[in-house]
């Protein structure tokens, strides 16, 4: 038997549920009056096959701690709608105080660090952590030490012995709105508020179809005509009062075709971060955009070197080398450089010195499994077209296989990309720091040409676009090095007097 007063209320108020204290705790009427001071002394007795009615009239509840509370997530504003947690300060067991920190997480906009507005004991996270959290949806249960007078209606989730609702409901401005999880979820993706939604199932429950029709009013859509009665034959003239005041029905024949509802799109986008050579083409790419570009374009006429190739591939695929175009250009443009060594320099980042390379690192723009690759053929004014085929073949292969090192990588001084390859004619390449001079090359065409003689002939046209840093290369110094680059293609035998 215990004594109770005010001083342990508090004690045992968290012992018993809403109900059974209020069972416990009711004074008669006639006891009204009397001082708070005469409250007598009340027996108890440890009965755990006792169950009372719930506040909710939907569970069975036995005498327990204090209610559960489903903390939520609440909207972080500027038409955030999901967040990834990315940590969590408590965990299931621990004490919280309002305003304690429980989780921090995280949108596409800032980090935002989720507190406490009860104080209990945290006793179900939702979310592990890089799961993605939904606004409105619940994030921990809180067993609250408040008393549940104070605590809203809808927060409470369930005692220790609840049973789960078969349906989620929401409480909107002082009513219920009654709907399934997945009808909640179409609505939430297409930003429709469930409140002006009617209802149209049992009990006004919303059905998936109020959502749909709701969805099509508000796009436009047309939604399928309500059946036609059909006209009866006219019988005498009423009055005129009459005529008007009767309605028109409407020709059958005239009945437009119903037509379907508006599919409804849920699809989402996905995030990924960027790893690996996506990173570096970033921060490369980033760093060109300070790079004042000139562009220069022009077309030759490569139909001697395709004959010359077409003599040439047997020779070479005899000693196991695969021969293409490649390895032509890349000699022309050595020699090029040879002449114009300013288009195989790099600028300081200060803009104070420019530093001539020795060696032509000529390097191929290659699109591989792991993104875009720029493998260079090192020392290339030491090399013969034949080696540089070679070369080009081991990079070729190892960018196929994934398995390009950083020496294949690096020390570039100057780039070719061949888009050609993949189907372009024109192109607007983008200079790689700290290089200075890229050239793109489109597909080679059969196209009709007048000779010198005046007769239209076939003619392959490849044209060329070239990109030059315009803080150290003038314009006619890149159409001078395009000059001599293409008479070196177009008449392949030059290249003899000046190979070493």
């Amino acid at each position: 038997m215990a004594a109770v007063t005010r001083g342990s209320f508090t004690v045992l108020r968290r012992l018993l549920s809403q109900q059974y204290r209020r069972r416990c705790f009711r004074l008669p009427s006639s006891n009204c009056g009397r001082s708070h001071r005469s409250l007598q002394p009340l027996v108890f007795r440890q009965d755990f096959g006792l169950q009372v009615l719930s506040s909710r009239a939907l569970h069975t509840s036995v005498v327990a701690h204090g209610p559960i509370v489903q903390f939520k997530l609440s909207d972080i504003g500027e038409g955030i709608m999901e967040v990834t947690v990315k940590e969590w300060y408590v965990k299931e067991g621990d004490k919280v105080s309002q305003f304690d920190s429980i989780c921090e997480v995280q949108s596409d906009k800032a980090s935002v660090t989720i507190t406490s507005r009860y104080d209990g004991v945290i006793r179900k996270l939702y979310y592990d952590v890089e799961a993605t959290a939904l606004v409105g949806k619940p994030l921990v249960d809180i067993e609250t030490e408040a008393s549940p007078e104070v605590i809203h209606e809808e927060d409470i989730v369930e005692t220790p012995a609840m049973a789960r609702e078969e349906h989620t409901h929401q409480e909107i401005k002082g009513h219920k709105t009654q709907a399934t999880p997945a009808v909640r979820r179409l609505a939430m993706e297409n930003n429709i508020k469930l409140s002006e939604v009617v209802g149209t199932g049992r009990d006004g429950r919303i059905l998936k179809e109020d959502i749909l029709n709701f969805l099509a009013k508000q796009t436009g859509a047309i939604l399928p005509p309500a059946p036609f009665q059909e006209i009866q034959p006219p019988g005498p003239s009423p009055p005129p009062a009459a005529v008007t005041a009767k309605p028109v029905s409407t020709p059958v024949a005239s009945k437009p075709p119903p037509a379907m509802p508006r599919p409804v799109f849920t699809g989402k986008d996905v995030k990924e971060p960027l790893k690996g050579f996506h990173k570096a083409m970033v921060k490369t790419m980033t760093a060109a955009l300070k790079i004042p570009h000139f562009g220069y374009c022009d077309e030759v006429d490569l139909s001697r070197l395709v004959a010359l190739r077409s003599e040439l591939k047997p020779l070479s695929e005899s000693r196991g080398v695969k021969l293409s175009y490649m390895p032509f250009f890349i000699k022309a443009a050595s020699l090029g450089l040879l002449h114009f060594p300013v288009l195989n320099s790099s600028l300081d980042d200060a803009c104070q010195n420019i530093t001539y390379k020795a060696s032509h690192n000529i390097g191929l723009a290659m699109d591989t499994s792991q993104g875009l690759l720029v493998p260079n053929v090192k020392n290339v004014q030491l090399l013969s077209i034949f080696d540089i085929a070679q070369e080009l073949n081991r990079l070729q292969s190892l960018g196929a296989a994934g398995q390009l090192g950083t020496p294949d990588l690096t020390g570039g001084t100057f780039t070719l990309s061949n888009i050609g390859s993949i189907g372009g004619t024109y192109a607007k390449p983008v200079i790689l720091p700290p290089e200075v001079a890229i050239g793109a090359l489109g597909k080679i065409q059969i196209l009709p040409r007048f000779d010198a003689g005046g007769q239209v002939t076939r003619a392959h046209i490849m044209n060329v676009s070239w990109s030059a840093d315009h803080r150290i290369i003038d314009g006619a110094t890149m159409c001078r090095f395009s000059n001599l680059w293409k008479e070196y293609l177009e008449n392949p035998a030059t290249m003899v007097l000046d190979l070493k």
